[in-house]
């Protein structure tokens, strides 16, 4: 289920991307193991604050009448976008991090039994982060209001067992690396993160 997208202008979010020099294209290796020419390098964004305020404001305010108490993301770029809608929604902010298996909370972080959780991600390929955040809510037995992320890149393919909230969609395609049409040119693979921008 997807809130109305009458509150968030998707053409805004994908102008702060561009403006940011978030958008790549090449040859991608994705965290999930595929292969993708187009990249979204949330980083790019999440380094002006400016952005991330304005981004996660509008994050916040597609759950601002579930009576958020805490919000949760993923370590790394999680950690800044729930600390931002936190803070819009004036609740508390926490992040979880890799475990042996799967995402721990570590720091003293807790979830009381029913507290109302939102999690918030950056850029969703396949969901793999933020499944490992339900799993890890689930055990601690919160109670997971939705989650909201920045973008959706796989065209709202991903499906969630919760509301899922997002303030812009676009499918890229991505590939299986036997299946890669750009390793089959030889084009160099990169990993996000390591590709200087110049």
């Amino acid at each position: 289920m997807k809130a109305p997208t009458d509150t968030v202008d998707q053409k805004e979010v994908f102008e702060i991307f561009e403006k940011a020099r978030a958008l790549l294209k090449g040859h991608f290796l994705l965290s999930s193991g595929l292969h993708s020419d187009t990249y979204f390098e949330k980083f790019q964004v999440l380094q002006y604050p400016q952005y991330v305020e304005i981004l996660c404001r509008k994050m916040a305010s597609l759950f601002k009448d579930d009576r958020v108490e805490v919000v949760v993301g993923p370590t790394t770029g999680g950690v800044i976008i729930a600390y931002e809608v936190a803070k819009s929604l004036k609740v508390r902010s926490i992040f979880a991090e890799p475990g042996d298996e799967g995402r721990i909370f570590k720091r003293g972080f807790s979830i009381k039994k029913g507290e109302r959780v939102l999690i918030v991600d950056d850029i969703l390929t396949t969901g793999g982060s933020a499944r490992e955040v339900v799993r890890l809510v689930e055990k601690h037995q919160g109670s997971i209001l939705g989650i909201g992320l920045l973008l959706d890149r796989s065209g709202g393919k991903v499906k969630f067992d919760y509301p899922l909230r997002v303030l812009a969609t676009t499918e890229v395609t991505n590939y299986r690396p036997e299946e890669c049409p750009l390793c089959l040119k030889g084009e160099p693979l990169v990993k996000p993160g390591s590709r200087k921008i110049e």
